[in-house]
């Protein structure tokens, strides 16, 4: 057993959702100083445009659709090949469906401001999305998943180019993440 599984065992869902909370908050506060020391602020509110056809199309559909992909490999594929340690499904199956709504929120809100409204915004597309690769490292020691997020990274930074809009990327990601959690919390793991 390796070392993370056995401190995400010890760990409480509420224990680990805190730590979740918390890398949230370093997010907002990473977020804050990157905007303020290297983005033009009307040029980051002008990524925001309420434009309901994308949203709904290339990113609630989008998001939709990948997240039926990623439940077929759940079931195609053992286990081992998918788990990413336990934290999702420590983090999800407990908790109100309100409480998972919020998280999976924030999560898509804060990852999608940092890596598509701040760093491939100022750093470009292959910077932002192996920076989000890395910074999903529980990942990368299992290769389906790592091929996994790596597809979804180059995809979402693909679809920001494409749209020039943050709130796609944002539904797309909170619509996988919230599908997923969603569907942890029913069956009480993944699969």
């Amino acid at each position: 057993m390796n070392k993370q599984r056995i401190i995400i065992q010890e760990m409480t869902s509420r224990e680990l959702k805190n730590q979740v909370w918390l890398t949230q908050m370093i997010w907002v506060i990473i977020n804050t100083v990157l905007l303020i020391f290297l983005v033009d602020i009307a040029e980051f509110i002008a990524l925001f445009e309420w434009d309901l056809t994308e949203i709904v199309l290339y990113g609630c559909l989008i998001g939709l659709l990948i997240s039926i992909i990623n439940s077929w490999m759940i079931q195609v594929f053992p286990k081992e090949t998918w788990d990413d340690g336990g934290i999702n499904e420590k983090v999800f199956r407990e908790g109100s469906k309100l409480e998972i709504v919020l998280l999976c929120l924030v999560i898509a809100v804060m990852e999608e401001i940092l890596f598509r409204g701040i760093i491939q915004s100022v750093f470009g597309y292959w910077i932002a999305s192996l920076l989000f690769v890395v910074v999903h490292f529980r990942y990368l020691k299992k290769p389906l998943l790592l091929v996994s997020i790596i597809f979804l990274s180059f995809g979402i930074g693909y679809i920001f180019i494409f749209t020039s809009n943050l709130l796609v990327v944002i539904a797309l990601h909170f619509v996988l993440d919230v599908t997923l959690a969603l569907r942890i919390r029913r069956k009480g793991e993944w699969g």
